[in-house]
C-alpha cells in the first residue's frame, strides 16, 4: 500500500518595509513601496492593479483635497469676539431730582366788611377788639326753641333742629363761653355774641376753614374809644398807631422811644464816638 503525504507550502515569514520617505522625491518610495507588495503577494500579477492603483491615488488626492479645503476655512473664519462687559464707573451718579409736590399758594388776605370781619352766604360776622359777632338769618317765624346753639371755649355750633348747622367749627382764638350768650331778633335773625379770651388781638376769621382777612385793613371805631378803661384806650391807640406806622413804613413806636432813649444818651456823653451807631 502506497503512502501518499501532502506537504503543505510553508508560509515565507514577511520581511520588514524599511524605506524611508524623501520629501523630495516621493516617486522612489512609491516605487519601493510597489516593489516591497510584487515581492510579498500576488497583487500586482493582476489585470486590475492597475486600476485599483489609479483608484487608490484618486480617493487619496480627494482626501488630500479636502483636508487642505478644510484647513483654508479654518484660517480664513476669525474668531468671534466676545464683547467684554463694560466694567461699571466707579464714579458715583448724581441722584435724580424727584419732583417736589408744589406747595399750594396760600391765597391772599381779604379786605374786611365794615364790621372788621367777613359775610358769607349763610352767615356774616363782625368784631371790636373785645367781642366778635355771629348774624344768621333764618326763615321769617322762626322760635328759640328750634334753635340749637353751642358755645365752647374753641368752638361755635349754631343751627336749626333736623337740620345741618349753619356754623360748625373751630375759633381762631379762645373766647369766654359764660360770657357769650346769643338770641333771635324779630324771629329771623340769630345774633351770637362771642366775648374774646385775648382782648388785644384782631380775628383773621371766625371760625376755621374761612378765609383770613388783613387785619392791617381793620378800622377800630374811634367812637368807642372812649369806653375803654384808661390801660386800655392806651394800649389800643398805641396798637393803631403802630399799624399806620407800618403802613408808611415809618419807625413804631417802640422803635421811636429807643431813638429817644440813644439820641439822650449821646448827649449825655459828648466824649464818645457814636460816628458807627445805628438806629434799629
Amino acid at each position: 500500500m502506497a503512502i501518499i503525504s501532502e506537504m503543505q507550502e510553508e508560509k515565507r515569514p514577511s520581511l520588514p518595509f524599511t524605506a524611508s520617505l524623501d520629501p523630495s522625491n516621493p516617486l522612489g518610495f512609491l516605487e519601493k513601496v510597489l516593489d516591497f507588495i510584487g515581492k510579498e503577494s500576488d497583487f500586482l500579477s493582476k489585470d486590475s492593479a492597475e486600476k485599483e492603483i489609479a483608484t487608490a491615488v484618486k480617493a487619496a488626492k480627494k482626501r488630500l483635497s479636502e483636508v487642505e479645503k478644510k484647513k483654508k476655512e479654518k484660517e480664513t473664519v476669525k474668531p468671534m469676539e466676545v464683547e467684554k462687559p463694560k466694567k461699571e464707573s466707579l464714579k458715583t451718579t448724581e441722584p435724580m431730582e424727584v419732583d417736589k409736590p408744589k406747595e399750594e399758594e396760600k391765597p391772599s388776605p381779604i379786605v374786611p366788611n365794615k364790621g372788621n370781619g367777613l359775610d358769607f352766604e349763610k352767615y356774616s360776622w363782625t368784631q371790636n377788639l373785645q367781642e366778635v359777632t355771629v348774624t344768621i338769618p333764618v326763615p321769617s317765624g322762626t322760635k328759640s326753641r328750634s334753635v340749637t346753639c353751642e358755645i365752647k371755649k374753641n368752638r361755635l355750633r349754631v343751627g336749626l333742629k333736623g337740620q345741618d348747622p349753619f356754623i360748625d367749627g373751630e375759633f381762631f382764638n379762645a373766647v369766654k363761653p359764660d360770657d357769650c350768650f346769643w338770641n333771635i331778633e324779630d324771629q329771623e335773625v340769630i345774633s351770637v355774641l362771642l366775648t374774646k379770651q385775648d382782648q388785644m388781638q384782631w380775628w383773621k376769621y371766625c371760625v376755621k376753614g374761612e378765609p383770613e382777612i388783613d387785619t392791617q385793613k381793620v378800622e377800630p371805631e374811634s367812637s368807642k374809644l372812649s369806653d375803654l378803661d384808661p390801660e386800655t384806650r392806651s394800649s389800643v391807640e398805641k396798637m393803631m398807631f403802630d399799624q399806620r406806622q407800618k403802613q408808611m413804613g415809618l419807625p413804631t413806636s417802640d422803635e421811636i422811644e429807643k431813638q429817644d432813649m440813644m439820641k439822650k444818651f449821646m448827649s449825655q456823653h459828648p466824649e464818645m464816638n457814636f460816628s458807627n451807631a445805628k438806629f434799629n
